[in-house]
């Protein structure tokens, strides 16, 4: 997940009732126990034990954008969908893949474990250690990392901007450890050519070298990174779309859920985000035959690791006529974690939209409060800007296994996985079913909630 840093909503407020002026034209909501039994068709089909063994076989290997592995995932993705009678589209685009270099650090004599960033330029530096906090704006203001290298804590902003600031503040190259146990792998996003070298550490090596900086021990450190460059690459949206059953009463109205099937270096990604894939799968087997008004496209995304390449794609392919007609996108990022902590709702603008409403109702109907807050860097962004109501579905705070080799099948709990796969297939229902209008307004809105950060950082 990339982009935008997490903003906190410092908000309090509860459950909501009445109809905005929005809403006012629509048709009332159908009795509480007439929903639930709508929800019943589709809930009652959800099995987990789908969902978990899709995520076996996406989570075999890692699934790095534009490699074999990821290809393979699409051609697995294309054909599920496939079998259960979708019209599918393979949807290739283009993108500048980061050779991943040659990385040394040494602290005095003595090597260093580290890692790279991707998109972290070659060079070598060699200089005194400074401790440059979170590497802020106002952090480096109180320090002097000229002609030094940057020792820098993860967390608050973007590991870009952490490398922005030092460079700007005369760093030659940046060090960054991880503010969880394990070792950290990360992204600056995209080439700058502003960016000095940088690595990253693990937080028990982080914190050993603060300590002794802090007792007034000088260090010395050495940085060296070789081999890395740009390279041109392909990746893959796999799409696939069911049509109205009921052709003579369709809305025209498109509703998509989304996933991103791509995992960064290293991890099997089994809850990032082959447990959202393979929500959508199931939803998607679950979906085929009921009796629909309304367009239900179902969107995997590749390269969303390197900055939400696949959905921004997916987006800037689509006509004004199908922007216009999409009411709401449901976006299942990491929703399988027994490590994590409870399923959240986020939007770019931290606002309610119809997704949210529409989840929060039918999380009260299976049992599930749910809250809401404002996050993006998942692919529910680039059809927020495009105008379409979107939400982000996740579980917050993030497990530690998070962009770890160990995010994988042993950490997956079928109960958040049938959770997630309730509340959203309801929600998806009660928007493409024939009995109801697209935007129907829910009794229930969510609740905002007040979180300090994602647990480690979506970065």
């Amino acid at each position: 997940m990339r982009r935008k840093p997490f903003i906190a909503l410092l908000m309090a407020a509860s459950l909501t009732m009445g109809v905005p002026a929005a809403y006012a034209k629509e048709a009332p909501t159908l009795p509480s126990q007439a929903q639930q039994a709508l929800d019943n068709k589709i809930i009652k089909k959800i099995n987990s034990d789908n969902i978990y063994d899709d995520i076996a076989h996406l989570s075999s290997e890692p699934r790095i954008a534009g490699t074999e592995a990821e290809w393979e995932a699409v051609q697995y993705i294309e054909s599920k969908f496939s079998s259960y009678g979708y019209q599918t589209e393979i949807q290739p685009f283009t993108f500048e893949s980061y050779q991943e270099p040659t990385i040394s650090v040494r602290i005095g004599d003595k090597p260093l474990a580290s890692s790279s960033l991707t998109y972290t330029p070659n060079g070598e530096a060699t200089g005194e250690l400074v401790y440059a906090g979170l590497a802020t704006e106002a952090d480096l203001a109180d320090v002097d990392v000229s002609g030094k290298i940057a020792l820098v804590k993860r967390g608050d902003i973007s590991f870009a901007d952490k490398v922005l600031n030092a460079a700007q503040a005369g760093a030659t190259a940046v060090i960054i450890y991880n503010n969880v146990p394990g070792s950290l792998a990360g992204t600056l996003g995209a080439p700058n050519d502003d960016f000095v070298p940088a690595v990253s550490i693990t937080q028990e090596e982080g914190e050993k070298l603060v300590s002794t900086l802090a007792e007034g021990q000088a260090i010395s450190a050495t940085v060296n990174i070789t081999g890395g460059g740009i390279s041109q690459q392909t990746s893959h949206n796999v799409i696939a779309v069911k049509e109205p059953t009921q052709k003579n009463k369709a809305t025209d109205q498109i509703v998509v859920v989304g996933a991103h099937h791509d995992s960064v270096p290293g991890s099997p990604g089994a809850n990032d985000d082959a447990s959202g894939v393979a929500t959508s799968l199931e939803l998607a087997r679950v979906l085929a035959n009921m009796p629909t008004d309304t367009e239900i496209r179902f969107v995997t995304f590749g390269a969303e690791e390197l900055g939400l390449l696949g959905s921004y794609a997916y987006v800037d392919s689509l006509s004004q006529d199908e922007r216009d007609r999409i009411v709401g996108m449901f976006q299942m990022d990491m929703v399988g974690s027994r490590d994590a902590g409870e399923l959240v709702m986020f939007t770019v603008d931290g606002e309610k939209n119809t997704v949210t409403d529409l989840s929060a109702a039918a999380g009260v109907r299976t049992g599930t409060a749910l809250t809401y807050g404002q996050e993006g860097r998942s692919d529910h962004v680039p059809f927020h800007y495009a105008g379409i109501p979107a939400a982000l579905f996740i579980h917050n705070p993030l497990e530690p296994w998070y962009h770890t080799p160990e995010d994988s099948l042993d950490k997956i709990s079928k109960e958040k996985l049938q959770e997630t796969a309730e509340i959203v297939g309801a929600a998806v229902y009660q928007i493409a079913r024939p009995d109801t209008p697209a935007l129907e307004k829910s009794k229930v809105s969510p609740k905002p909630v007040d979180y300090e950060k994602m647990a480690g950082g979506l970065q």
